[in-house]
């Protein structure tokens, strides 16, 4: 064919470039197709090799880890307070999300609810006081995934604060979580205020009780069971629970009333769980966190069991690499913003609750709930793509959660480090977003994309143990 012939047709090009040299040839009447890919992440030649030289060994390992997580079964086995039960839990330490941090480097929200934990434990009696009493050596810090648990956002956990008690009753090991105090104003996006400390009150000293009887009397709540529901009913289990949150509501409503001695009280509590969509939050992710750490120190796998942010670094740890943390700067969420509000006033990305996308929920799972995407004017075929980007870098597909859209096909579990580095996909995210300064509380949800730095790091890691 001819120079001339080739000019002479409507053009049909298949671009491997950026996406803009696509939009000219179809603004210049040409038909296209984006091919989507990308370059591995640079990393030194000889790391590339030393993995590929280990690829027997890690693939095994990955394929004991992977069988793990997918065998967990998490139930809700009870409730307690945080200092009787929560490992190494002491008065005078306070457990916040993601790695580690120390106060001078804690971003905006983790301060605001360290104060406000300090106001609640009755150790403070002003924000100023709080304030200096968390700056000073009389009060440690560590991370809730250090502890068996998890916390949603700031994720702060004080001693006297009820826990849920979630065992994997496949594996033995437990896991545990405050329960969530819905929406705006409350601890968990930094704000201290005397509402949110009314509030904690009550959930510690009426609804705690309640939900403990409640939960006695039934034994036992299969929470792999209701997630496996919730992602036939449109949730993903981390930013929409409504599904996940009615279900464990059916399942516990009679034993409240049943167990309840109060019944203003059991119907207060009753309309709280009600009118809290998020409430099953609290219980998907230490159920997410249950699995994931039953598949810890398995020598060479590359398959991520903790995915969490503080609000300042971006943190990750492999099921490989025993307790070790590899950070990176957390970003800042594409979102949709509460009236008032912009990106200008939003902290970077916070919080436990990405272990949910670890265990292949939340971002993982947005195929099932693509209202999600709603939240940065995405479409449902967004949410789609989503999740299939997330098969390209996990280890296997899960034999529980399903996703309907995808003909039921399980949703994409196991993060391995080494897809991530060689097909330079990081992990999708979907968040709720909270005001850099500490007392404002949540200011909008939406989405992030990991950064790549922990992943490098992590990959480097594998490369030189």
């Amino acid at each position: 064919m001819s120079i001339n012939d080739i000019f002479g047709k409507k053009l049909n090009v298949i671009n491997i470039g950026i996406e803009s040299f696509k939009e000219n040839i179809e603004s210049a009447g040409g038909n296209a197709v984006q091919v989507d890919w990308k370059p591995p992440v640079s990393i030194n030649s000889e790391i590339f090799k030393t993995i590929q030289g280990k690829k027997v060994q890690i693939d095994l390992a990955n394929k004991k880890a992977l069988e793990i997580i997918l065998n967990g079964k998490p139930v809700l086995i009870g409730m307690d307070i945080a200092l009787n039960v929560i490992p190494g839990m002491k008065k005078n330490l306070i457990l916040h999300s993601g790695p580690p941090i120390k106060w001078a480097q804690m971003c905006g929200p983790t301060r605001g609810a360290i104060m406000g934990a300090l106001i609640y434990e009755g150790l403070a009696a002003t924000s100023e006081e709080a304030e200096k009493l968390a700056s000073s050596v009389k009060i440690e810090y560590s991370p809730c995934h250090e502890h068996a648990s998890v916390g949603p956002m700031a994720g702060i956990i004080s001693a006297s604060m009820p826990v849920f008690i979630i065992k994997n009753e496949s594996y033995g090991n437990l896991a545990y979580c405050t329960l969530n105090e819905g929406l705006g104003k409350v601890l968990r996006y930094g704000a201290f205020s005397q509402e949110v400390i009314d509030r904690l009150k009550w959930m510690e000293k009426t609804m705690y009780p309640i939900l403990k009887k409640a939960i006695e009397k039934i034994g036992k709540i299969d929470l792999k069971n209701i997630i496996a529901q919730a992602l036939h009913m449109g949730d993903e289990v981390h930013n929409r629970n409504r599904a996940g949150t009615s279900l464990f509501y059916r399942a516990i409503a009679p034993a409240i009333v049943e167990t309840s001695e109060n019944n203003n009280d059991a119907a207060k509590v009753l309309n709280f769980m009600n009118g809290n969509d998020h409430f099953f939050l609290n219980l998907s992710m230490p159920a997410s966190k249950c699995i994931l750490d039953a598949a810890r120190n398995i020598e060479n796998s590359s398959i991520a069991v903790v995915m969490a942010r503080n609000g300042t670094e971006f943190g990750v740890q492999l099921a490989g690499t025993g307790n070790h943390w590899f950070t990176g700067k957390a970003p800042v969420p594409d979102a949709l913003f509460f009236p008032g509000f912009t990106k200008d006033d939003a902290n970077p990305d916070i919080g436990d609750s990405a272990i949910t996308e670890t265990a292949g929920l939340g971002g993982f799972a947005i195929a099932a709930a693509p209202a999600i995407v709603q939240f940065v004017g995405g479409t449902a075929n967004d949410a789609v793509n989503y999740t299939l980007d997330m098969y390209e870098i996990t280890s296997g597909e899960n034999n529980v959660f399903q996703i309907p859209y995808l003909n039921f096909r399980g949703t994409p579990t196991g993060i391995d480090v080494i897809k991530v580095i060689e097909k330079n996909i990081t992990p999708f995210i979907d968040t709720g977003v909270a005001h850099k300064n500490p007392g404002v509380g949540q200011v909008g949800a939406g989405v992030v994309s990991a950064p790549i730095e922990p992943f490098i790091k992590a990959f480097e890691f594998l490369g030189k143990s």
